[in-house]
């Protein structure tokens, strides 16, 4: 008789509908929660230039040896970002990732965060590793792709406190950009 009740259970479960049939023509989106681990994305400065300064931290913190930063020096007439350094090359292997947050939390320009973005299969290899270029954060009304010279304030406190020329902090995001609270 026992042998039955494991049919009973499969015929109490094979007709009923899965919340995957029709995905992803039929159905809503699935909602993810606020701090869900999604794709990583690198973050910009009001001005555009990248946050990032190629100091390989979350390429140590990360457990599964996903992620690739080399970074580089930047010059006057060659700047990424707003400090000496910049990452020239930045890598992270999907394939690897098991999205964790280890990575940005060893961050500590908050470089480098986790969007809720939770569509990242392809059908290859190849188009597992994103490059720079896929994660770096779109450019927002404002801003100037780089390479170009800090714009926020002529001193590199100002700068970091997200001050422009007026001396009022910069309200496009909806922050103090890194203002002490």
């Amino acid at each position: 008789m026992e042998q039955w009740a494991g049919f009973g259970i499969t015929f109490k479960t094979i007709f009923r509908k899965t919340f995957t049939q029709g995905y992803p023509q039929k159905g809503k989106e699935k909602v993810t929660m606020p701090r869900f681990h999604g794709r990583h994305q690198l973050n910009r400065w009001p001005d555009g230039l990248e946050k990032c300064v190629g100091c390989e931290l979350c390429a140590w913190a990360c457990p599964a040896d996903a992620i690739y930063v080399e970074g580089a020096d930047n010059t006057e007439d060659d700047r990424y970002s707003p400090g000496e350094r910049f990452g020239h090359v930045y890598q992270i292997n999907y394939l690897r990732c098991i999205f964790c947050g280890l990575c940005i939390e060893a961050c500590p320009t908050r470089a480098l965060t986790m969007t809720n973005e939770f569509k990242i299969s392809d059908d290859t290899r190849l188009k597992m590793i994103y490059e720079k270029q896929d994660l770096l954060a779109p450019l927002l009304p404002g801003m100037e792709q780089p390479p170009h010279p800090r714009r926020l304030g002529d001193t590199e406190q100002a700068y970091f406190l997200g001050l422009p020329d007026t001396g009022t902090p910069d309200t496009r995001t909806g922050s103090t950009s890194g203002a002490a609270k």
